[in-house]
């Protein structure tokens, strides 16, 4: 169960989180998603706040809604959606975690981030 935070609204936080599993493939595109009460009995949100996070993602082009069937994603979301995230981390995110390393004193021999977790 994630842990919503004071950093933003809650339907933008739980679009980005289903934005994540979208990344990992879940759903894989063509399938339905998860209905609206389904997701706000998973989350413990309410219904208005599922939809509007589903609204988000559906205005960024990830889902379609097939009127009486309901939303599913749309053929392609997911490389639309890694290139927005690559761009977005490689613009924003990476500039201060590249000071942050610095400023630790930490080189890339030390981040072995080919491993594996163990």
């Amino acid at each position: 169960m994630p842990t919503w935070d004071s950093q933003g609204p809650i339907y933008q936080q739980l679009a980005d989180l289903l934005a994540a599993r979208l990344l990992d493939g879940e759903p894989p595109e063509g399938q339905a998603m998860p209905s609206v009460r389904t997701l706000a009995a998973q989350y413990l949100l309410n219904p208005l706040t599922v939809t509007r996070a589903l609204q988000t993602l559906s205005d960024n082009a990830l889902l379609e809604n097939r009127r009486g069937l309901g939303l599913f994603v749309n053929p392609g979301a997911r490389a639309r959606l890694q290139t927005a995230e690559r761009q977005r981390f490689l613009e924003q995110e990476w500039p201060r975690l590249r000071a942050r390393l610095r400023r630790l004193g930490i080189g890339p021999e030390e981040l072995h981030w080919e491993e594996t977790a163990q």
